[in-house]
Order: C-alpha cells, then structure tokens, then sequence
C-alpha cells in the first residue's frame, strides 16, 4: 500500500512526521496533490493544549474520525482524483478548499447557513488534513483557483475569509473606523480587508511590537501596546466619539472590555478569536447604550469573494508569509517557531520542499 510522510497530531506538543496511506477519495470526494499550507492558530491551539477540537473520546459522527490526525486545514494544490458522483471539478483543477464539514441533516443547510450545522468539523481537525502530499476532501468544500492566483494565495484564502465573514458580519461602511484587537494572522487579514472595504481609520493593539510595525506597514493608521490602559480615551479623542466597529482578535477580558469601552454609542462588536476562557460583560452597559456584539464561527458563502478579492491584487496576503518551511521542519520551525518568535505571522509549508 502506498505511503506518504505528514504531520501527524498525537498528543499535545506531540507532532510526529511519519509515514500514512496515501487517501483515496469515495463517490463524492476530491483528491487534491497539495502545494502549499499555513499552519492556524488553531492547529497551534491543537499543538499547545489539545485535544480541543480533534475528536479524541469518541469518533466524529460525520465520518467517523478519531484519535491521531493529519493537521492542516489552509492550503492549495492540484487535483489528482474525483469521485464518479463529483461534478463541476476535474483533474488537473488548481483549487482551494473550505474545510468545514456540513451536516447533510441539519436544519441550518437549507438556510444557507451551514457553518452553523452541528457537529462543528474541519478538514485537519475532524479528518485528516493537509500537511500531507495528498488529502482526500469533500466535493463541496473545494473552490477552483483562477489560473494566475499563486497556489501560495491560495493557502492564505481560507483564514482571509475569517476576516471577510466579520467585516462582512459587521455591517462595516465605506468611511467607518475600526479598532481591531490582536496582531496575528487573522487580525492582520482583517486590517486588510478593512482597508480593502474603505475603513477611513483602522486602529490595532497588541502586545507585540513587532507585529504592531507589520500591522502599520499593511495599513494600520495607528496602533497600541495592548498593555495601555488609556486606549479607549485616546480612540475617543481622535475619532470624537469612538469606533464604528470593533473586532476581537486576541480573545480575552482585557481585548473584549477595551473593545467595548472604544465604540461609540450604537457601535457593533464582532467576536473572531477563539475565547480560551470565559468573559465577563456589563449587559446593562450595552442596553444603554446600544451596542451589538456579534459573534463568528468561521465563514459562509464568502469564499469566491475572498478568492476574488485576492486575486485582484486589493488584498494582498502574500505580505503577511513570514517564512516558506518543509514538511520535516513543521515543528521547530513552525508550530515552535510561532509559540517563541513574535514577529511570526503566517507560516507555509511547502509541501514540494
């Protein structure tokens, strides 16, 4: 039977490059020959404190995927094999993929809304994934590439569309202000599209100073240490009444209450981050004065608009690829690399290295 190395997650810090059989896809399944994939700040989640969402104690209902995993979820390539109820996808086909499962039976896949169907899975979490020479993925998770998208483009399509769904879910207009809270890749996707959708000001805070310098050079307006007390009071003194909108990206007490308190009166909260532990929050505070907060899981039906967004050159993710790695160096010079260096911001692996 034929073999392939990947990264293959069995414990907590415990990623072993080994050999797995090769996939192969059923009826309605894609193969895809990978090219390129980032490594999420959930699969450093995975790699720091999992099991979080990788099913351990009992199997993924959707497939029936347990125990050790294949990480990786961002990526791109070229397809080797579709199954013979596959339609609209043929070999040779340079795609991405939108991994997340949807539940065929949920009541939320009629709506439109199937990143809400339950069980929540992704490709690389919930299945084996793509930190692999090949992946076998579902037929409706892929999305072809226009011819001259770079297949590193494509890899940083997936976490571009997290920023798009919240600005997108945010309600932003041409000419609002934005607070985004945490420097990291999906914070740095969503100063890019803010930019991209016409934000006149775009404020960002971090504990980085390196990635707040990033943040400036793709188009950050002002930034602040994350430490500073006073950032709601200086939002308020530039803009006159705060920001229009405010993105969490970091996830914890400090970014959320900083956020809040820097809208304005009717401004709108959107929570991106993975919150790691629960938050506190003054519900009489937003009553009074009018707030929204919104959260996110994921994306929906806005791949072929970050696709889109990409490939004309008005969202340019390639500048936020810190470092091109191989298979074999994943966890020094990825997973490790972004627990200790900071000025990291999205790493590849180049799956031809």
């Amino acid at each position: 039977m034929a073999t392939m190395k990947a990264a293959r997650w069995h414990a907590a810090k415990d990623i072993r490059i080994e050999e797995t059989t090769i996939p192969t896809p059923n009826d309605n399944q894609v193969k895809i020959e990978v090219k390129f994939a980032g490594i999420c700040g959930s699969d450093l989640h995975e790699y720091t404190n999992g099991p979080q969402l990788i099913p351990v104690d009992e199997p993924f209902s959707l497939n029936g995927h347990q125990g050790t995993t294949t990480l990786g979820h961002e990526f791109s390539g070229i397809v080797e094999e579709v199954g013979k109820n596959v339609q609209n996808i043929k070999k040779g086909d340079r795609v991405t993929v939108e991994p997340i499962f949807r539940n065929p039976e949920s009541p939320f896949i009629s709506t439109g809304e199937y990143n809400l169907s339950e069980p929540l899975g992704f490709v690389g979490l919930t299945a084996n994934g793509a930190f692999a020479k090949h992946v076998v993925v579902e037929d409706y998770m892929v999305h072809k590439m226009p011819d001259n998208m770079t297949f590193e483009q494509g890899a940083i399509v997936e976490p571009a569309a997290v920023a798009a769904y919240a600005i997108e879910r945010s309600g932003m207009k041409m000419g609002d202000t934005v607070l985004i809270a945490g420097a990291g890749p999906i914070g740095m996707l969503t100063v890019q599209v803010a930019l991209a959708t016409g934000a006149s000001r775009i404020f960002v805070s971090d504990l980085s100073e390196n990635r707040l310098k990033k943040a400036k050079e793709i188009g950050a307006t002002h930034t602040f240490d994350a430490r500073d007390k006073d950032i709601p009071q200086k939002i308020k003194k530039m803009t006159g009444k705060g920001v229009d909108i405010f993105i969490d990206a970091a996830g914890a007490q400090a970014s959320f209450d900083t956020g809040i308190d820097s809208l304005r009166n009717g401004g709108t909260a959107v929570l991106v981050a993975l919150f790691g532990k629960k938050v506190t929050h003054d519900a009489l505070n937003q009553t009074l004065r009018e707030l929204t907060i919104i959260g996110t899981a994921a994306y929906r039906n806005i791949f072929p608009e970050t696709i889109a967004l990409i490939n004309s050159g008005r969202l340019p993710v390639e500048k936020l690829v810190t470092s091109v790695i191989s298979l074999d160096e994943i966890v020094e010079k990825g997973f490790d690399a972004l627990v200790e260096d900071p000025s990291e911001v999205k790493i590849l692996v180049d799956l031809e290295k």
